[in-house]
C-alpha cells in the first residue's frame, strides 16, 4: 500500500501537479505582460463585421473592447477618449471560432507518445498546441476527452496561451470498449490491479455497471468536467471493439446521464450507429458525437428529443488519418460514406447540428483544423458554416448550464460578450477558404481581450 502511494505522490500527483506551473517558463510562449489585460480599451475601426449569426456584413460600425468583453459597437464616425485605435483597413471582423469536438491533450501528439512518455511531457506539448491552437483562430473548444484541468486553469490564468476550454475529463468506458486501451496481458482485472496508464494520466476511466458509472462521473464532475463523455459503441481507433458494438446498456447510460443532470449538465456520447444512437437518446444524453452511420429514423428521434449532432468532417481524402490495418480502413471507407448522408439527413430533419474535428494523435494533422471544418461548405453555404463555427456552437456550449465556466457570450460579435476577435484579410462570407489558411489570412486574433496575433499597426 505504502509502495503505492509513494509511486502515486512522485509519478502522478506532483508531476501532474508541477506541469501548469512549469508550461509557460519551459516553452517560452508567453510574453511577461500576457497575463495582465490591456491597460486602455481597444476600438477596431475600419472593419465590415460578421456577427456571428447574420448572413450580411454590418457596415459603418467599430467595435469597442475593454477588458475581456465587447464593450459596445460604436459608429465610425464616433470617437472613443483614451482607446488604443487599430485600423482594421477594411478588413473582415468576425468572432473566434468554436471547435466543438476537440482533445487539447492528445491533438498533437502521437499515440504511441502519449501512451509511452512521461505524462508532464504529454501536457507540455499540449500547451504548445494550445497556443496553435489559438493563432489557428481556434478561441474556444469543447474537450471531450483528456486530462485537460491543468491546461485550462494555466490558459484561463493567463499563465500559457490557449482557447478557451469546456473539459470532459476522462472518457468514462465500458471495460472492452471504445476508452479501453489495456493490453490483453493486462486482463483480467481484480481488486489488486493497478489502474492503466491511460487510467492514470486521467485519459480514460473504465466502468462497469451502475455503482461504478456513477462514481467515474462523479469524479470528473468533482474535477471541474463541463459536461461527461461515455463512449456508446465501438470506433476505428480501438483495439478491441468492433464499431457495430453496442456499449453501455440503458441502465449504465442512465446512471451517468443521472449523475451528470444532478451537477446541472449533460452527457455526450461517441458512437456511429443509429442502435447507439436511439439507446443514448432513450437514457437521456444530450449530444451525439460522430453518428455517421444514421439510419433515417434515428435521425428523426434526434430531432423530435432536440439533441445535438456533432459532426465531424470524416472523409476518405488526404486529410484522413490512414490506418494501416485493412479492416480499419474498410470501416473509415463507410464512415466516409455515411458522412454525407449524414449531413444531408441532420439538414432534412433540422437537427441542432455541431462542428467540430476529432483530430486525435496527429502532431501535422493540427495545422489542418481549418482546413477540414471548410470541408463543410459542400453542404452548407458559407454564412451557415461560419454561424455554425460560431453562434451555433456557442449554443452548444451553453448547454452545461450553471457547469459553463464561461457565462458570457460566446460566437457573437455583441456588446457584453467575450472580446474573441479575427481580423481576416478578406471576405470569409465569399471565400470561405480564408479560414483554411490563417498565417497568411488572419491579421487581428484577440481572445479575452487580450491580443494573441497583431500585423496591423496601431
Amino acid at each position: 500500500m505504502f509502495t503505492r502511494i509513494d509511486k502515486g505522490l512522485s509519478r502522478r500527483s506532483v508531476l501532474k501537479g508541477l506541469t501548469a506551473s512549469l508550461a509557460a517558463p519551459a516553452l517560452g510562449i508567453v510574453s511577461p505582460a500576457f497575463a495582465q489585460s490591456p491597460a486602455k480599451p481597444i476600438l477596431l475601426t475600419n472593419v465590415n463585421i460578421f456577427d456571428g449569426t447574420n448572413s450580411r456584413l454590418v457596415e459603418g460600425q467599430g467595435v469597442l473592447v475593454e477588458d475581456r468583453l465587447i464593450k459596445a459597437l460604436v459608429a465610425s464616425a464616433d470617437t472613443v477618449a483614451d482607446a488604443d485605435i487599430i485600423d482594421c483597413g477594411g478588413r473582415t471582423l468576425m468572432p473566434g471560432m468554436i471547435d466543438a469536438h476537440w482533445h487539447s491533450i492528445l491533438a498533437g501528439i502521437s499515440q504511441m507518445a502519449a501512451m509511452t512518455a512521461d505524462v508532464p511531457y504529454v501536457h507540455l506539448v499540449a500547451a504548445q498546441e494550445a497556443e496553435r491552437t489559438v493563432l489557428r483562430g481556434f478561441t474556444t473548444v469543447r474537450d471531450v476527452g483528456g486530462p485537460s484541468f491543468a491546461l485550462k486553469r494555466a490558459i484561463d490564468e493567463g499563465r500559457v496561451a490557449g482557447p478557451r476550454i469546456y473539459p470532459s475529463g476522462a472518457m468514462i468506458s465500458q471495460t472492452s470498449g471504445h476508452g479501453d486501451f489495456r493490453m490483453r496481458t493486462d486482463l483480467p482485472r481484480t481488486s489488486q490491479s493497478d489502474l492503466n496508464v491511460t487510467e492514470e494520466a486521467g485519459i480514460a476511466a473504465i466502468a462497469d455497471g451502475e455503482a461504478e458509472v456513477l462514481r467515474r462521473v462523479r469524479e470528473q464532475l468533482m474535477l471541474g468536467a463541463s459536461q461527461i463523455k461515455i463512449m456508446g459503441s465501438g470506433g476505428v481507433s480501438s483495439s478491441y471493439d468492433p464499431i457495430d458494438a453496442l456499449q453501455y446498456t440503458e441502465a449504465e447510460m442512465r446512471a451517468a446521464v443521472s449523475a451528470a443532470t444532478d451537477w446541472g449538465t449533460y452527457v455526450c456520447v461517441h458512437t456511429y450507429t443509429s442502435a447507439g444512437i436511439q439507446r443514448a437518446l432513450a437514457s437521456g444524453v444530450k449530444s451525439i458525437e460522430h453518428g455517421q452511420l444514421a439510419d433515417e429514423d434515428a435521425v428523426k428521434r434526434m430531432a423530435d428529443a432536440d439533441a445535438w449532432w456533432s459532426i465531424q468532417p470524416f472523409l476518405a481524402d488526404e486529410d484522413a488519418n490512414l490506418k494501416q490495418n485493412p479492416e480499419q480502413r474498410a470501416q473509415q471507407e463507410e464512415i466516409a460514406e455515411g458522412t454525407a448522408r449524414a449531413v444531408e439527413l441532420g439538414r432534412k430533419y433540422n437537427v441542432r447540428m455541431a462542428l467540430g474535428t476529432d483530430i486525435l494523435f496527429s502532431p501535422n494533422g493540427t495545422a489542418t483544423q481549418g482546413r477540414q471544418l471548410v470541408k463543410f461548405s459542400r453542404w452548407y453555404d458559407n454564412a451557415e458554416v461560419l454561424r455554425l463555427l460560431t453562434s451555433g456552437n456557442a449554443d452548444l456550449m451553453s448547454l452545461s448550464g450553471p457547469r459553463d465556466p464561461y457565462p458570457a457570450k460566446l460566437g457573437r460579435i455583441e456588446a457584453g460578450a467575450y472580446a474573441d476577435i479575427l481580423v481576416i484579410d478578406g471576405n470569409p462570407l465569399e471565400d470561405i477558404e480564408l479560414i483554411a489558411d490563417p498565417d497568411r489570412t488572419m491579421k487581428l486574433i484577440l481572445k479575452d481581450g487580450r491580443i494573441h496575433k497583431n500585423t496591423l499597426s496601431v
